[in-house]
């Protein structure tokens, strides 16, 4: 028993468990493959057995070179922080906004309600069509999805155009719900990931809160339909990138045994030996005498001008399309994404409520902020969320290797729970310091601050959920992470009836109806540190399950 985690009585290394240090205790995906076979990752790290291995194709993602990797990731990144903007951006001017558009200002909430349910919907179709034909055609669909929609809303003569427009615009959102963390586990090792998961989740936080910043003077001075027109110029740009630089980061790759299971087994010593020098010159890029010639790769390179194909034309999964659809409704009963469910779902739900509400608490007294008074509410989560991803992303990773290093190099999915910690503390501080300032008619500095530390909290939080999920089902992350944005639903609910929930008990009890559903949320992590090995070790062993939720 590791750190309180109770061992699976069963299985030695469950699903999710994994040797990252030398030693002989190695996982069973590797138990059958020399040592000297897998593949090590290189400078401070060299010690680290790279999880998952890596084929030897020059096309496997795993393979590209970091600055490719990284460079994707930020154009998504980028597309995903506007998306996030594209949500709560007007809501600083919904006095202005639903003026104009001769509606109340609660029938104005309740559109942005409508765009997150189309989101919530539409995960379930965004998903399967990624797993069956991979993430790119959906992220070029999605951008352009997104400019259309822009140029309608900054063109919309009333209400019913401008609805229309944000619920069309629902469905370009839902893939950044979920086909970023799929990015991000396609072309990182277990050992990266949490700091990109915070670099995602750094630009989706910082475009929700930075949205909101920058829109409150775009709709004072110039007009709140160039909020979309400064979106769609966005969007333009992102299509262009998306189209010409991010090529497709799905890849199926064999089982490590099965690549190597040639020159494993069998009576050809000499060869494995032989083979063994290859391997591990090429996994650490360093050529020598007794290394040539190095192994060959398996496919030629794929040129640049025929990764820019609409669709790669592989094949990624052989399941049939109805059986992908059920799939999310399946694994958000395992434990871990329904944690993750409540978790994410419950402390973004709340963030939303925060920007829904803040021109209803803010432009009335005693407080009596202008329209760009109230976006400048935004620059507290902005800030926060920038200081808690750069924290919390390196500071998870670096704890995982800690604790693997501390656990005689075996790694387990639940060291990425500790920062539930601060999580927890900076949680109830927002959440319950928001309504009690708000209550209380504090100075605008109270609520301000306690609206970013809320933020914060999230920043932390979002390496644990989506990091926890996918080292513990690497195979299903695309489905858990549709069950874990089906959280889209929650917040629909919310938003379209917070503010009239606000005006009839006022600001103290919404939130620390908010803060107290999420302390018990958070505690749920406590049962799932010390059981989860043994919940990861049971659905394994599931045979009618396993055979249903994998190809």
């Amino acid at each position: 028993m590791a750190f309180g985690i109770l061992e699976d009585k069963h299985a030695e290394h469950p699903p999710g468990t994994a040797c990252m240090n030398d030693q002989s205790d190695v996982p069973r995906e590797y138990e059958d493959v020399p040592r000297e076979l897998l593949k090590h990752a290189t400078g401070r790290y060299s010690h680290v057995i790279l999880v998952p291995q890596p084929s030897d194709s020059p096309n496997d993602p795993l393979n590209w070179p970091l600055w490719k990797k990284d460079g994707i990731l930020l154009i998504v990144g980028l597309s995903a922080a506007v998306v996030g903007a594209f949500g709560p951006m007007l809501s600083p001017g919904f006095l202005v906004i639903a003026a104009s558009l001769n509606i109340s200002v609660p029938t104005l909430g309740q559109s942005t309600a409508w765009v997150i349910l189309t989101i919530g919907l539409s995960l379930f179709i965004a998903n399967p069509l990624a797993k069956k034909f991979g993430r790119r055609p959906v992220f070029i669909v999605a951008v352009c999805i997104m400019f259309a929609c822009s140029v309608w809303g900054a063109f919309s003569k009333d209400y019913k155009s401008f609805l229309a427009s944000r619920i069309i615009a629902g469905f370009g959102m839902a893939p950044y719900e979920v086909l970023v963390q799929n990015t991000i586990g396609d072309l990182y090792f277990v050992h990266q990931r949490a700091t990109r998961i915070a670099a995602w989740n750094l630009f989706l936080l910082c475009g929700i809160a930075g949205g909101s910043l920058i829109s409150g003077y775009i709709i004072q001075d110039i007009g709140w339909k160039w909020t979309f027109g400064v979106c769609a110029i966005f969007f333009g740009i992102f299509i262009f990138l998306v189209v010409f630089f991010v090529p497709e980061t799905a890849y199926v790759r064999a089982p490590v045994k099965e690549r190597l299971g040639t020159i494993t087994h069998g009576s050809d010593s000499e060869k494995v030996a032989g083979d063994e020098k290859n391997v591990e010159a090429s996994a650490t890029g360093k050529t020598t005498p007794d290394s040539m010639p190095a192994v060959e790769a398996v496919e030629a390179k794929e040129s640049y001008l025929h990764s820019l194909r609409f669709m790669s034309g592989r094949k990624y999964t052989d399941a049939p399309m109805w059986k992908i659809l059920i799939r999310p409704v399946v694994i958000f009963w395992y434990p871990a994404v329904l944690w993750a469910f409540l978790i994410y779902g419950i402390s973004l739900t709340w963030i939303v409520v925060f920007s829904v509400v803040n021109a209803s608490i803010f432009t009335l007294p005693p407080y009596n902020f202008s329209v760009s008074q109230t976006g400048l509410i935004s620059l507290s989560p902005f800030i926060f969320t920038i200081l808690g991803e750069v924290i919390a992303g390196p500071l998870n990773d670096w704890i995982c290797l800690y604790l693997t290093k501390k656990n005689h190099g075996i790694y387990e999915p639940e060291f990425r729970l500790v920062l539930m910690g601060p999580v927890l503390i900076l949680g109830i501080t927002g959440f319950f310091g928001f309504g009690a300032t708000v209550h209380y008619q504090t100075n605008w500095i109270g609520p301000v601050l306690t609206f970013g530390l809320a933020n914060m909290a999230t920043a932390f939080e979002a390496g644990c959920v989506f990091g926890y999920v996918i080292d513990s089902y690497e195979d299903l992350a695309e489905e858990a992470f549709v069950a874990i944005n089906a959280r889209n639903l929650l917040t629909f609910g919310l938003t379209y009836f917070v503010n009239n929930w606000l005006a009839e008990d006022g600001p103290l009890n919404v939130f620390n109806v908010l803060g107290s559903t999420f302390i018990g949320v958070v505690l749920l992590t406590i049962p799932l540190w010390i059981f989860g090995k043994r919940i990861r070790g049971a659905i394994a062993r599931n045979a009618t399950l396993t055979a249903f939720m994998k190809d």
